[in-house]
C-alpha cells in the first residue's frame, strides 16, 4: 500500500508541474486519489491490490472526464466571447476568466455597460451548458480613489454582475 501511495504521489506531482491540459492533470490526480482510496478499501475486504487498481481506473476516468469539461468550457470562452481573456495558471484548477479592462463598467460606476452586457450574455449561455461550474465573481477597480471607497466599488460591481448571471440562471 505505501509503494501505491508513493507512486500516487510521484504521477500527481509530475502532472502538476507540468504544462498539461486539464483532462490530463484531472486524470492523474483520479487515478492517484482513485488507487488510494482504492486501496485502503481493498485492504478492508483483503485484497488491497485490487482495490487500488479499480479505484485507480473509476477514479482517473473521472478526473479525465471532468477535466476535458473544463478545456471544452476554456476553448469555448475563448473562441465566443470576444472581450473575455482566459487565463491557465498551470498547476491550477478552474478557468478564469478576465474581461478586459474598461469592457464591463464605465468609470466610477456599479451598472453594467450596453456592451458589457453582451458579453456578460455570452458568458451566461456557455456557462448554462456546463451547469456543474462554480462561479466565483470578483470586482476591480483602478487605482484611483481610497482603498475602502474601491473596495466597496468592487463589491457593488461584483454583485451587479452575480445578479445579472442570477437572471440568467447562473448560481454564483
Amino acid at each position: 500500500m505505501r509503494a501505491i501511495s508513493i507512486i500516487c504521489i510521484i504521477t500527481m506531482l509530475v502532472a502538476l508541474g507540468c504544462k498539461t491540459s486539464r483532462a490530463f492533470r484531472g486524470g492523474a490526480i483520479g487515478t492517484g486519489t482513485g488507487a488510494v482510496l482504492g486501496g485502503v478499501i481493498g485492504k478492508t475486504t483483503g485484497n488491497t491490490a485490487l482495490g487500488a487498481v479499480i479505484g485507480a481506473a473509476v477514479g482517473g476516468a473521472a478526473g479525465a472526464v471532468i477535466g476535458r469539461q473544463m478545456d471544452k468550457q476554456a476553448e469555448e470562452i475563448e473562441r465566443q466571447v470576444p472581450n473575455a481573456e482566459v487565463i491557465h495558471k498551470p498547476g491550477e484548477e478552474g478557468i478564469i476568466v478576465n474581461f478586459k479592462s474598461g469592457v464591463l463598467f464605465d468609470f466610477n460606476k456599479t451598472f453594467l455597460t450596453p456592451n458589457s452586457v453582451k458579453s456578460v450574455e455570452e458568458l451566461a449561455d456557455i456557462l448554462n451548458k456546463y451547469p456543474d461550474t462554480d462561479v466565483l465573481i470578483e470586482g476591480h477597480t483602478d487605482s484611483k480613489g481610497s482603498d475602502t471607497y474601491n473596495l466597496e466599488l468592487s463589491i457593488k460591481r461584483a454583485q451587479t454582475v452575480s445578479a445579472f448571471l442570477a437572471q440568467k440562471d447562473i448560481d454564483t
